[in-house]
């Protein structure tokens, strides 16, 4: 063998087993990501996590019940770019089904999974959003599903917590996933007349048009460290107002000391804050 094919052997056994974080460039082993959160254990770096992964750290082992999963896209402007957005929508779940595998419990058919759950024991209606669904656009599904999980709560007297990670309004849907925005804020404002809480989790991306709207209207609003949360990305807003942003601007850390959000949760303490929470908030309802 020469040492050009060793070369590139040792690479392609590197890129199966190995990965670099993207906070440090430290080297982590594949396998070993999943067991620490998908977080790295040198510098605590946050990494996108799979959506399954997400609601079995947050909830109660067996409970999640999907729900309102049959509501899927349509194609309302009959989009084409390089190719339909029917096109699209197919290979955004065919490409989540050759990552996450089949499961029954939850089908990756939309970038957000809605559905009945225990957080230590406290029933709850949790919402998931998916950043590996067409960078978790928001489209007239979302919107659909965040809206009736938030009527849901207020029939059925359950708190909602949200998970957010979206890149923004879905193009493909043109002014139909704009409407979004103002259809889950009026439910978010709806929900509140029950006097239940609200908890909104976001992380890594949250921007665009879900930012916006119901992300940032949390009774309790929590970031994962280092979360980028915003409406337009800081390279859009450098070259709009042509100046330079301040370090870390749109980060956790930043809108935490400007006031934007109420706490910055590591991954890890992310179930007991949010139980801690609900039992703090729902106090007078026996939780």
């Amino acid at each position: 063998m020469s040492i050009l094919e060793k070369f590139w052997r040792s690479r392609s056994t590197y890129s199966e087993n190995w990965k670099k974080c993207p906070g440090c460039g430290e080297d982590l082993r594949i396998e070993d990501i999943p067991k620490n959160n998908y977080v790295c254990d040198k510098c605590n770096y946050h990494m996108r996590m799979p959506i399954r992964d997400r609601i079995k750290l947050l909830v109660d082992e067996g409970t999640f019940s999907e729900i309102f999963q049959e509501i899927i896209p349509v194609d309302p402007i009959n989009f084409v770019d390089s190719k339909p957005y029917t096109q699209r929508v197919s290979e955004a779940i065919e490409k989540n089904l050759a990552k996450e595998g089949e499961d029954g419990n939850i089908l990756i058919n939309e970038a957000i999974a809605v559905g009945k759950a225990n957080i230590d024991g406290i029933p709850v209606l949790l919402g998931v959003m998916n950043f590996d669904f067409m960078g978790g656009s928001m489209g007239s599904v979302v919107g659909e599903r965040v809206t009736r999980l938030f009527e849901e709560g207020f029939n059925s007297k359950l708190p909602v917590i949200i998970v957010t990670s979206s890149g923004g309004a879905r193009m493909q849907e043109g002014i139909f996933s704009l409407m979004q925005m103002a259809k889950t804020s009026a439910a978010v404002m709806h929900f509140k007349h029950s006097g239940l809480p609200y908890i909104s989790v976001m992380a890594d991306p949250t921007t665009g048009g879900v930012s916006a709207s119901f992300a940032t209207l949390g009774d309790i609003n929590i970031a994962e460290p280092g979360a980028l949360v915003g409406f337009a990305g800081p390279r859009v807003i450098e070259q709009t107002i042509r100046q330079k942003l301040p370090r870390g601007f749109q980060r956790s850390q930043f809108l935490l000391e400007h006031g934007m959000i109420d706490s910055i949760v590591d991954r890890s303490e992310l179930k007991a804050s949010i139980s801690k929470l609900l039992r703090l908030l729902m106090v007078d309802r026996g939780a």
